[in-house]
């Protein structure tokens, strides 16, 4: 069955969304062709085993790429998009929950969760496509204006997305299961749409204010990765579900997929930002590299240090009566006859210490 606009019925016979089981005229939802095996543990059923790792894999990811995102204290939009991935891994908790079974789909809980889930997607990509326009500093990065101008426009979202979402499950305000367009545009367009506008924004940035192209990788990986995830749920998932014998199915492959994206969201913001050194108070050790020649020392700048300037600079100095222990000690040594006196000083005038009778 093709897929038509407004309409979940070629959508949920081939994917096993989260919303499928609460949309339909049948009142009992849409069941996919072909989806993963479950697993039982003890007396719980765990639905979609597979993708539930998934979840748990990209939770974790999540942390440590929120760990690193928090460690650049200086790096420009850190509080903008450590709030995309703290709103992604709240997204991969959600879903964990839906996709396994462990929130049932017949409770009377079940169409709350989801519309909070289909809210969450909505802002994510809110955020990301907020997230977008922050290197352009129409706003500077990290200011009350900035962050409070992110929050709201998720916030609007997400409850704009709830109403929709959970109005079309409970049938109220005009909404309906069996004509659920709106949610469609919300789950559907909506996120193909911010997708789009975020890569064009960040292929301006990278043309016309870096120097470096290598960022452009990490968004062909990431354009690459996402539309893999969408192919292999909406045109393939039934056709490798049949294949590998209802062990793996198309959520599992575009759940991985989408967590590669997410990641090269990551890479690319981490790659497109540099992190000031003068005010970086981080816990890795700085290493400085002396750039200035005046600042380096040679094996000549300090030569004259260890010769004596009495004799002319060619033997080595020694603090008794300026002669060299070689000459004092040595075979040759011992004071010069007629005491110091004769001896010479600077530009061949007497010594001025120890005083000779002429002086007086």
């Amino acid at each position: 069955m093709g897929i038509s606009f407004g309409s979940f019925d070629g959508v949920c016979s081939t994917a096993a969304l989260v919303i499928c089981p609460l949309l339909g005229p049948s009142g009992q939802g849409i069941e996919p062709t072909c989806y993963s095996r479950n697993v039982q543990i003890g007396s719980t059923l765990i639905f979609q085993p597979s993708t539930c790792f998934v979840h748990i894999v990209a939770i974790i990811m999540t942390a440590i790429m929120i760990y690193h995102i928090r460690s650049k204290y200086t790096a420009v939009g850190r509080k903008e998009i450590v709030t995309f991935f703290w709103m992604y891994m709240l997204i991969e908790l959600l879903a964990m929950f839906l996709d396994s079974g462990v929130i049932p789909t017949a409770n009377v809980s079940y169409p709350w969760f989801a519309a909070a889930y289909t809210g969450l997607i909505a802002a994510i990509y809110c955020c990301l496509l907020v997230n977008g326009f922050v290197g352009f500093q129409f706003a500077e990065d990290g200011t009350p204006v900035s962050l409070w101008l992110l929050r709201l426009s998720c916030l609007a979202v997400f409850g704009a997305s709830f109403f929709v979402a959970i109005a079309t499950f409970k049938s109220f305000a005009s909404f309906s299961p069996t004509k659920p367009t709106a949610l469609f545009v919300i789950y559907l367009i909506w996120p193909i749409l911010c997708v789009a506008i975020y890569t064009l924004s960040q292929l301006i940035l990278v043309f016309r204010t870096l120097d470096d192209r290598w960022p452009l990788g990490d968004i062909i990986f990431g354009i690459a990765f996402y539309a893999i995830a969408q192919v292999l749920l909406f045109a393939f998932s039934a056709t490798i579900c049949n294949a590998i014998k209802h062990y793996l199915d198309g959520l599992f492959f575009f759940t991985l997929c989408v967590l590669l994206s997410v990641m090269m969201v990551y890479k690319y913001w981490d790659s497109i930002t540099r992190e000031d050194l003068e005010f970086s108070v981080g816990s890795k050790a700085a290493v400085w590299e002396v750039k200035d020649p005046l600042l380096t020392a040679s094996a000549g700048d300090y030569d004259e240090d260890s010769t004596s300037n009495y004799h002319g600079g060619g033997t080595a100095a020694s603090l008794v009566g300026g002669l060299s222990g070689n000459q004092f000690y040595g075979a040759k040594g011992g004071y010069p006859q007629g005491g110091y006196g004769q001896q010479p000083g600077y530009g061949g005038a007497p010594r001025g210490y120890p005083p000779t009778s002429e002086r007086y």
